[in-house]
């Protein structure tokens, strides 16, 4: 004799929540407890090293396509006269911002056009550099800035990095130690570089008319310092 076995729709329903309930449950983590956040911060100063100069030429005419001209002759007569001093990482030129714009009257009715080009001299070797700023015919110094050189940053941030990592690890140890705890597992972790650079360094601002040359003589330039700092922060989960 056969036997048939029903379920109502409504027992199934209630098995089916209770088997998906079952599973919710399962899957939810259980909660952490002991966990702390830490933050811990080395620092060293540095020389900058590195010296960037903006060379600028100015230019207007009637037409746009004498002003484009005049600009690509100053900028290739400087180029001329830069390049043979290059040398990677002591001095390297490359070309800035090339502008060429009309120049409007009161009634906004074109005049004439005007155009910038602008060239980029920068490297390690701050007295050549400083010399070639100041005597690159056509081109006169509209900017000069310091920084840390990234060869330098690099080499000095790795040693910044194991001190801070260090002060990371003794300050999660000494926590633990102060919690009562014996010790920390790592959760997670994050490695910030940066740096400030600071003392008084010179910033020139200088009329770059055209026709008008720069005088043969060097321009004053004396480097400050910068201060890099590696932080390290994260969580711990007291053991």
């Amino acid at each position: 004799m056969k036997h048939t076995f029903g379920f109502s729709p409504a027992l199934l329903a209630g098995l089916t929540l209770l088997s998906v309930s079952a599973g919710l449950q399962a899957q939810t983590p259980a909660p952490v407890h002991n966990v702390v956040q830490l933050s811990a911060s080395a620092q060293q100063e540095a020389p900058q090293d590195w010296l960037t100069v903006v060379l600028t030429h100015r230019a207007q005419a009637a037409d746009a396509a004498t002003v484009q001209r005049q600009l690509k002759t100053a900028t290739d007569n400087a180029l001329r006269h830069i390049r043979p001093r290059v040398k990677e990482g002591e001095l390297e030129v490359s070309s800035g911002g090339f502008t060429v714009q009309p120049r409007h009257n009161r009634e906004g009715q074109i005049i004439g056009w005007q155009g910038s080009t602008e060239l980029l001299v920068q490297g390690r070797d701050v007295a050549r550099i400083a010399a070639t700023a100041g005597d690159t015919p056509g081109m006169a110094v509209s900017q000069m800035s310091f920084s840390l050189s990234r060869q330098a940053r690099q080499a000095l941030e790795e040693g910044i990095r194991s001190e801070a990592i260090a002060r990371f690890k003794a300050t999660a140890q000494q926590v633990a130690k102060d919690f009562g705890f014996s010790g920390y597992t790592l959760r997670e972790v994050a490695v910030s570089e940066g740096g400030q650079e600071y003392a008084v360094r010179p910033r020139m601002m200088v009329a770059a008319d055209a026709g008008v040359a720069m005088a043969s003589a060097p321009v004053p330039a004396e480097p400050g310092k910068t201060l890099v700092q590696v932080t390290v922060s994260g969580s711990v989960q007291l053991q």
